[in-house]
């Protein structure tokens, strides 16, 4: 088991869901993104580091029936398939490291708030990327959430790289256009604030 895995199934064994910093009760902003890149229910939608996010119960609520969430702590998605219930069947759960997972289809969408920030060492933002060009045809659309560059330095005890839509758009490379870009400041539970941006790209070739 991995040093970042041991850390996400600690993290997700010793906290309740709205006991971490990022826990969101409504992922409004991710799901407006969602909508706008494919509105077709039938789309094949990636929620990568998705852990115990809502934003699946979003999804299947939206009437999306083609999901998939892949997270690092089988812990994590333990706890959103128990709190989905009936409906979590309908779900692919993938526990993976997204660096090195092998993408076994391709998606419509795919969607990491707060996942690809923790990739600090460029040869692991690199290796998600590859990832990313397996997992996503030409006309897909990509939506990444990260620290905005006046964000924290750190989660969870882990370092973090703050990004901006330019700052991704390198990331990403010459094949992803820029579609729209939005800031937000996140209320944590214990009601301090965090700023965070999200950018929506189309891949073009």
């Amino acid at each position: 088991m991995s040093d970042r895995t041991t850390h996400w199934q600690n993290v997700y064994a010793t906290k309740g869901e709205a006991e971490v910093s990022w826990f969101q009760d409504s992922p409004a902003i991710s799901l407006d993104m969602v909508r706008a890149a494919n509105p077709d229910h039938r789309a094949a939608i990636i929620d990568i580091g998705g852990g115990a996010s809502r934003l699946v119960d979003a999804l299947l609520r939206d009437g999306y029936r083609d999901i998939a969430v892949l997270d690092l702590s089988a812990n994590a998605l333990e706890a959103a398939r128990k709190r989905i219930g009936e409906a979590a069947s309908t779900v692919d759960w993938m526990v993976a490291d997204a660096t090195i997972w092998r993408p076994a289809r391709r998606y419509d969408v795919w969607h990491d708030r707060a996942a690809f920030h923790f990739l600090t060492d460029p040869h692991d933002r690199a290796a998600y990327v590859d990832r990313l060009r397996w997992a996503v045809a030409p006309g897909g659309q990509i939506i990444i959430a990260t620290f905005a560059p006046d964000g924290p330095e750190k989660c969870s005890g882990l370092p973090v790289q703050r990004h901006d839509s330019a700052s991704l758009a390198a990331e990403l490379g010459p094949e992803f256009e820029l579609v729209e870009t939005q800031s937000e400041v996140h209320h944590t539970p214990w009601n301090s604030t965090q700023a965070f941006q999200f950018s929506r790209f189309r891949r073009i070739r």
